[in-house]
């Protein structure tokens, strides 16, 4: 006959169900209660920079291309909605700035910068128009920037110089008028207030005088 346990020695709690030691989490537990911050945090924090992202602001964008001494006015720009930070391009949030003075090329489509207005009484650049000798190059339109050179017969030969350069083009008035001259054509640069007379007196010249553009600098 095999040998009875003593009924004196314990059992060995270690061996009993493991379960039966385990305590389900209430929702008083210290833990549970931590967890669940850190989950409702991290789907507020999530929302958060979502809907930052949607935000955005109207801006003024250029309708055309506006070039130096362009008075801005409501047909001339389009509203645009983009997130960008502030200060650097005009809001329309802020004062409307008709009949201020457009002081550099913006093309088509692009923001327009808040430092490329002036008012008119500090914009001192005008308009000049010049008559081209030779033909007038195709990419040249309004905004591109050029150089105006003059020509002159000389005992030497045909001597050219510059007049001025990296002048900005308003306007373009091409060859086919009825009052036109043969081979001419008119361009509207922009010249700098001090410059004015010089450009004025060198054009006056009887010389050729040619508009030639700048490589990659057309309008946009």
């Amino acid at each position: 006959m095999g040998r009875e346990a003593d009924p004196e020695v314990p059992v060995n709690s270690s061996r009993g169900p493991i379960a039966g030691r385990i305590k389900r989490p209430t929702w008083r537990d210290p833990k549970l209660l931590v967890g669940l911050a850190l989950i409702a945090f991290s789907v507020v924090a999530v929302a958060t920079v979502v809907q930052s992202a949607d935000i955005t602001s109207p801006y003024y964008s250029a309708r055309h291309t506006l070039t130096p001494g362009t008075v801005l006015t409501e047909s001339d720009v389009i509203l645009t909605h983009v997130r960008v930070g502030t200060g650097t391009y005009l809001s329309a949030d802020a004062d409307p700035p008709w009949g201020q003075v457009v002081t550099r090329v913006v093309g088509t489509g692009e923001l327009i910068p808040a430092s490329s207005l002036l008012d008119q009484a500090q914009f001192d650049a005008r308009p000049v128009a010049v008559r081209t000798s030779l033909p007038l190059g195709e990419a040249i339109t309004r905004g591109s920037i050029v150089d105006v050179w003059l020509t002159l017969d000389t005992e030497d030969g045909p001597e050219s110089s510059p007049i001025a350069q990296g002048l900005v083009v308003e306007q373009v008035d091409r060859a086919g008028g009825a009052f036109s001259v043969a081979n001419s054509e008119t361009v509207y640069v922009v010249v700098p207030g001090d410059q004015v007379a010089a450009f004025l007196d060198a054009i006056a010249s009887k010389g050729d005088i040619s508009v030639v553009g700048l490589a990659g600098a057309g309008a946009s």
